[in-house]
């Protein structure tokens, strides 16, 4: 849908029958928030914006300097096919939040990104991203009794959910989202639609249509998805490994013909950027305290630092499907989940990746080995340091960090932080049933 302008919009309006606008944005956790505008309201939005109240929003403003204005973006102007209808269809738009002088609200996560995208630009660059979403389908909301037993790649009768994959994908390419495939996943009812590879902000744009549009389809269905990352103990949880590259005038950066890696100077420390800030990003792109109940060895989940071509237990991966191929050349980032604010998740990963360009970090030699079975000892001895275990440490961790500080701005860092360490204090206070389980007999 890139490329609308508000003429082009105001007259799909008429043409399609659209009775409400839904005005969408992110708060700093990147649960999405949404308020409806009538037809008639379009134009002044356009022109002005919606005013509303910020206060109550997660990451927001305090209460006296609440006041914030959603101007909406017309090139993400699209239908809801959920609420299509004949007669009265929805359309949303995903809106920029300012203040009330018309300048960038530096608690938008939206913004957030578009900084550092301009970063990028200035260097040259567009970051292109393709991230792999993983989700479960559960009976209900209120427990993990699965659909399927099915295992990775399976088709039926074990994947039960093929009929609702497709009709997800349909939705979502109704709305211009391009899905380059999907399957059933390694775990019990367990599924991944990919999406075509875009530029960032449209990438972030088409995570938070993707998450909504899978819960919808499902609730159709009569079935609930989750992208909890790691919902039921003994199985896979599910992640968000995201391929990315920068193009530049003369093409995808990351590539060098000559190199026995394909892969440029730039290419390689810009995946020296990221190894070497890994920790700090951890609590950006794996937020929730279950994020780190997936994030342990033995479950393809990688913990370990480190990078190489074709080994699934490393932190980075050069993909080698078309090995030689200049626009395929590019880099897999594999601890994220599903459940992070896209928007964040790729601001981070683009500034660790920039700093490693801009001082030009050297890349260590590739780990092809399977790191799960290697002794801590052999790890030690390869230079392998691993990712934090909790959530804890993890924010502790990015707390220090300069580079997601500057990336995200003071605003966003301090409250996302304040937030996260919130939620480590009710976690770590909190009395299991485990604990009751294993201890109240014997103690």
């Amino acid at each position: 849908m890139a490329g609308r302008d508000t003429e082009s919009v105001l007259k799909q309006m008429k043409e399609k029958k659209v009775r409400f606008v839904r005005l969408w944005f992110t708060d700093v956790l990147g649960f999405l928030k949404s308020f409806s505008i009538s037809p008639r309201e379009l134009e002044l939005a356009f022109e002005e914006g919606m005013g509303f109240d910020g206060s109550s929003i997660e990451g927001f403003a305090r209460i006296e300097e609440s006041d914030m204005v959603a101007l909406p973006d017309p090139g993400t102007f699209t239908l809801l096919p959920w609420r299509a209808n004949g007669d009265e269809n929805v359309a949303r738009m995903f809106c920029d939040i300012l203040n009330p002088d018309g300048a960038p609200y530096e608690g938008d996560p939206r913004w957030a990104l578009k900084r550092n995208l301009k970063k990028a630009a200035d260097r040259g660059y567009t970051m292109q991203v393709g991230p792999e979403l993983e989700f479960f389908y559960f009976k209900n909301a209120t427990g993990t009794e699965i659909l399927d037993r099915g295992g990775y790649f399976d088709l039926t009768p074990l994947d039960v959910a093929s009929d609702l994959r497709r009709d997800t994908i349909n939705a979502l390419e109704s709305m211009g989202i391009q899905v380059e495939y999907s399957h059933h996943e390694v775990a019990p009812s367990q599924h991944e639609i990919d999406l075509r590879y875009a530029d960032a902000l449209a990438m972030a744009d088409a995570a938070m249509t993707y998450r909504l549009t899978v819960k919808e389809m499902a609730m159709k269905h009569g079935v609930y998805a989750t992208f909890m990352p790691k919902p039921m103990f003994g199985q896979n949880g599910s992640g968000m490994h995201v391929h990315q590259s920068l193009f530049g005038e003369g093409g995808n950066a990351f590539f060098d013909g000559g190199d026995k890696y394909y892969l440029s100077k730039a290419g390689k420390s810009y995946i020296a950027g990221l190894l070497r800030h890994a920790k700090e990003l951890s609590s950006v792109v794996a937020q929730w305290v279950n994020s780190y109940k997936r994030l342990v060895p033995g479950y393809e989940a990688p913990v370990y630092i480190s990078w190489a071509r074709r080994n699934r237990s490393a932190l980075i991966r050069v993909p080698m499907y078309k090995p030689g191929k200049a626009n395929a050349t590019r880099m897999e980032f594999r601890c994220p989940d599903p459940a992070c604010n896209p928007y964040l998740a790729f601001a981070v990963m683009l500034a660790a990746g920039l700093k490693g360009m801009d001082e030009g970090y050297s890349l260590p030699d590739p780990i092809e080995e399977d790191i799960f079975e290697m002794s801590p000892v052999e790890r030690e001895a390869n230079g392998i340091d691993s990712l934090p275990g909790s959530l804890g440490e993890a924010i502790a961790v990015t707390a220090q960090s300069d580079v997601v500080r500057e990336a995200l701005g003071d605003h966003i860092f301090e409250k996302f932080i304040a937030n996260k360490k919130i939620e480590w204090d009710r976690y770590r206070t909190h009395v299991s049933n485990y604990e009751i389980e294993q201890y109240l007999p014997i103690l």
